[in-house]
């Protein structure tokens, strides 16, 4: 028999942590035919010698919904050697939407929207459109509990008769369309009104349809131990599996804290829930600048908040919770003013500057509510993390690694473009924290088995051709803040079901991705 394909005499991971392997990886058809030493003929035979052959890498948190919309292709995740991302994190997902969920909503999340529409749709509809779009990476797609929560009940705390019966319907409709799963970010409104009963509910809808609740939780600081035991409450209570979503340990007078954080993930598995986690490999992270204020300043909506940003008296009132300390009180009293650094606004004078450099002899709290007021869609990375926690968590077997990106303009943090070479080229070869063949499996199969990829997250016969081949000495990234579109070094090839996207480190502008709904179960050892 001739295959479409070989790739010959690379070392060859197969996903699963397993020790490397020098072999022909032989492909025929979109799927993986052989892995072996044998002289397989193909059409086509393309020179691995020297590089690590393993599966696509997956990454399980990622912010590219409208991305991949656009009239031109949008192949960053493909640089890194991604092949599929999942969107919908932290709560926001563009669909099921209404018109005045984006009356509501709009102004604040259009910096997510990479220039693309945000219009009413359902969650099949949104399907569709990408499907007919074509991505350029597979792409699985979570729906957000915050849009849930918009939509039945606008941007109030408390849910109106019928809200909730709302959110659980729509819930149920997205993941019968081919929904990945359900996520929450309990940092952002409306998500952050929301208690653990209201998550429960929506999650047990996730659990019927064997699909995760994924969790932006309400604290990653201060009161990160309660937040991570309401996290494992909503799975163990709800019966979903659950993903904590960028785990970190936050706020300068939390660093050191990262032995707890593992201790309380491992618990909760022994005690029975299906518990995994994400990271990226950075100690900045970057959100809405609106997130260092209270939730609170945003009830009622973007008409609502500006106007009690322009009021000196409830600014006062704002900055008392914000300085708190208690829950609810947001990112500010995590953080000083020279660690936030605005990346977009829409004057363009504050881009790339701290919020220490932009306010001079003004007081910060006052800039930044200035600055929230212009532009309520502004984005910050920030400084908040310590390295050694990084690195204590990035050993943690539990956890993948996750993105986190946004949409691949502007400044946007370093981890949009860079994030997995950046896993590989420090954090394995240069500091040796992680494995190769670690490494490998936490950028494949682990979010696979989370968000049940079947076919995908493993190199073995039978399993969908989505491959990468990266050079061990030459891989990495050297984004930094204020220039983070650096094209990673050191991933020379990816396939796309067997097809060719990225060839010499370039991607072929070739749209062959997938939208992919998750099967009931996930098996990295079955043919498909």
């Amino acid at each position: 028999m001739t295959a479409d394909l070989v790739l010959r005499g690379g070392m060859v991971h197969d996903g699963l942590g397993s020790p490397p392997l020098r072999a022909d990886v032989v492909i025929d058809g979109g799927r993986i035919a052989a892995i072996d030493t044998h002289r397989h003929s193909a059409r086509e035979v393309i020179d691995c010698d020297g590089l690590l052959v393993a599966p696509g890498f997956i990454d399980p948190h990622s912010h590219s919904d409208l991305v991949h919309l656009a009239a031109e292709p949008a192949p960053f995740k493909l640089a890194q050697g991604v092949t599929t991302e999942v969107v919908g994190n932290c709560g926001f997902s563009f669909a099921p939407m209404t018109a005045a969920a984006l009356d509501l909503l709009g102004a604040t999340w259009s910096e997510l929207s990479a220039g693309q529409e945000m219009r009413p749709r359902s969650f099949a509809e949104y399907l569709a459109e990408l499907e007919q779009a074509r991505p350029s990476n597979n792409v699985a797609a979570l729906v957000g509990h915050g849009t849930l929560r918009a939509v039945s009940n606008g941007v109030e705390p408390d849910l109106r008769p019928g809200a909730l019966e709302q959110m659980r319907a729509l819930t149920g409709e997205a993941l019968a369309a081919g929904a990945a799963g359900v996520s929450s970010g309990l940092i952002y409104v409306p998500g952050s009104y929301s208690d653990t009963d209201e998550l429960v509910a929506v999650a047990e809808i996730a659990a019927a349809h064997g699909r995760p609740y994924t969790t932006h939780m309400r604290d990653e600081a201060d009161h990160l131990a309660g937040s991570l035991d309401e996290a494992v409450a909503i799975g163990r209570r709800s019966g979903a599996r659950v993903q904590v979503s960028h785990c970190k340990v936050a706020g300068r007078r939390n660093h050191g804290n990262a032995a707890m954080l593992r201790a309380r993930l491992a618990a909760a598995r022994r005690d029975g829930v299906d518990l995994y986690g994400d990271q990226y490999p950075y100690t900045a992270g970057s959100t809405l600048l609106a997130a260092l204020l209270p939730p609170i300043s945003q009830r009622g909506g973007v008409d609502a908040l500006r106007e009690r940003l322009a009021s000196a008296e409830r600014r006062a009132e704002l900055r008392g919770i914000a300085e708190s300390g208690v829950g609810g009180s947001g990112l500010w009293g995590q953080v000083l003013p020279g660690d936030v650094r605005v990346v977009r606004h829409g004057d363009a004078r504050v881009i790339g500057r701290t919020l220490d450099e932009i306010s001079g002899d003004d007081h910060a709290w006052d800039v930044l509510c200035a600055l929230v007021r212009d532009d309520p869609s502004s984005l910050i990375v920030v400084e908040l993390m310590a390295e050694d926690d990084v690195q204590a968590i990035m050993r943690d077997p539990l956890v993948a690694v996750g993105s986190d990106n946004g949409p691949p303009v502007g400044l946007q943090h370093p981890r949009t473009w860079g994030c997995f070479p950046r896993v590989l080229g420090r954090y394995v070869l240069e500091l040796g924290v992680l494995t190769w063949e670690e490494a490998i499996r936490k950028m494949t199969s682990v979010a696979a088995q989370q968000f049940r990829l079947a076919g995908r997250g493993a190199l073995l016969p039978g399993m969908v051709a989505d491959v990468c081949a990266v050079d061990p000495r030459r891989i990495g990234h050297d984004g930094s803040a204020l220039q983070p579109d650096v094209r990673p070094t050191g991933v020379e090839l990816v396939l796309l079901a067997g097809t060719a996207v990225l060839r010499g480190g370039s991607p072929t502008g070739a749209r062959h991705g997938q939208v992919l709904r998750p099967a009931a179960a996930w098996d990295g050892a079955a043919a498909r």
